[in-house]
């Protein structure tokens, strides 16, 4: 494949700069895809333009991102227009006091929902923003909360669905006969998940202060403005004018606890849950008869079309991944830090490496896939220990996820939350940043060790 040295980086800061400047992400990602193109083929941009779209769309991992989102925004419509959430928003009321409870509670249930990022990110976020909003907190720092308990924790428990992915590739690569055991075994080395966790309640109990963006956001917050300008046109907006008896509680614990179940059952498979979670509700609208027929049908395709903007950069994301695939842009910084890589420096070059392309290329699954048979053997030669390089790989992984603000995970906190990605990301980098910084000093320091 035709590398094109430093110049494969000229797409990404395209996107960087253009986003910075703009505050808009889907015009970013299209702005940056574009300057790849014409790099590649000036004469054929619209032919492989098409092409590469085509690709994206037919890729069975887009597909599934794409029917998860939007029966999910099915979802969240349904329990939003039938008083679900609003009972459960009551509930919580009734028991939570106070600014710091609110903040606390956001991140305990991150840590109780850990079975898929999609899953906790856009539950916990729909859920929880009209209570934090009663107590002056920006969505802004929900999606924050949020975002940082969706990957990061996912990644430490081994029941969910990163978990199964990676141990996956470990057994392909053939570095274990058991990748789940290797999966396992790495998990206390993955320093960035524990440190970006650990950070949310500090920030939650106030410990750790309001940093740049997020002090101008929180500070609009308390002054009576938690939604920031134009953030409801980024979250699902469904009429709540709903008919018949007031909502019970049991309208949001059990679709929400059949969405958890059937996710287990399927293997963790968060499309087959979201499916039998969405019959559960449907069933229980038809027997308390809370909607019309015409109703619920129509706020499912409304919750549906809500989805439109997160999947449009997500697509655009994963165009821009296939640009840089064409450009060589993995290999060309994975060979100009070869050199540094001894057995100490190792898991520290390699996790500073890979969350650099996780972040730059939008693929926190995919990437690793290409990576994996690069760095793997090279961490065998070199007689390195497994478990921390495993570990610092997958670290790489939750940090592109957290941070990149066209990432999926990114972009339906933010989405859940009502707020742009771009204000999210925004808000949330000074803390990506303290966290990234935390475990790569770890890595450094057991890499000697």
């Amino acid at each position: 494949m035709e590398t094109y040295g430093v110049w494969s980086l000229v797409p990404t800061l395209v996107v960087l700069v253009t986003a910075i400047i703009t505050r808009r992400t889907i015009e970013s990602l299209l702005a940056g895809c574009l300057v790849g193109l014409l790099m590649i083929a000036p004469s054929e941009v619209v032919t492989r333009g098409s092409d590469i779209l085509l690709t994206v769309l037919g890729n069975d991992t887009v597909t599934w991102i794409i029917l998860v989102c939007g029966l999910f925004g099915s979802l969240i419509a349904l329990l939003v227009k039938t008083g679900g959430v609003l009972s459960f928003g009551d509930a919580m009321t009734k028991r939570l006091h106070s600014r710091r409870q609110s903040l606390l509670t956001t991140w305990v249930l991150g840590l109780v929902i850990f079975v898929d990022d999609y899953l906790n990110a856009l539950t916990i976020s729909a859920s929880m923003k009209k209570i934090t909003d009663r107590f002056g907190v920006s969505r802004e720092k929900l999606a924050y909360l949020v975002d940082s308990t969706a990957a990061p924790v996912c990644i430490l428990v081994p029941f969910s669905t990163w978990a199964v992915f990676f141990a996956g590739l470990l057994e392909d690569n053939n570095v274990a006969d058991n990748g789940m055991s290797l999966y396992i075994s790495a998990i206390p080395y993955m320093a960035y998940a524990w440190v970006a966790a650990a950070l949310v309640p500090l920030v939650a109990l106030g410990w750790l202060p309001d940093i740049g963006p997020m002090k101008t956001a929180e500070a609009r917050a308390k002054a009576g403005q938690p939604v920031p300008d134009g953030g409801e046109e980024h979250a699902l907006q469904i009429d709540t004018n709903y008919d018949g008896q007031s909502p019970h509680l049991l309208n949001f614990l059990l679709p929400i606890a059949s969405l958890i179940v059937a996710t287990w059952y399927f293997d963790i498979d968060i499309l087959r849950g979201v499916i039998v979670a969405l019959a559960v509700t449907l069933v229980l609208i038809a027997v308390q008869r809370l909607l019309s027929f015409n109703d619920t049908f129509d706020t499912a395709l409304e919750g549906f079309k809500a989805m439109i903007m997160p999947l449009g950069t997500l697509v655009a994301g994963f165009s821009l991944k296939e640009v840089n695939d064409v450009l060589g842009l993995t290999e060309v910084v994975i060979q100009a830090v070869q050199p540094l890589m001894t057995a100490g420096l190792l898991p520290a070059v390699v996790f500073v490496t890979m969350a650099f392309l996780a972040f730059a290329t939008g693929s926190f699954w995919g990437l690793f896939a290409v990576a994996m048979p690069i760095v793997l053997p090279l961490a065998i030669s070199m007689d390195a220990n497994m478990p921390l390089v495993v570990g610092a790989l997958i670290s790489a992984s939750a940090f592109g996820s957290h941070a990149c603000f066209y990432g999926d995970s990114t972009v339906l906190s933010a989405q859940g939350s009502g707020c742009s990605p771009m204000a999210h990301a925004l808000t949330q980098i000074p803390y990506v940043l303290i966290a990234a910084a935390l475990a790569t000093g770890v890595f450094l320091l057991i890499g000697f060790l």
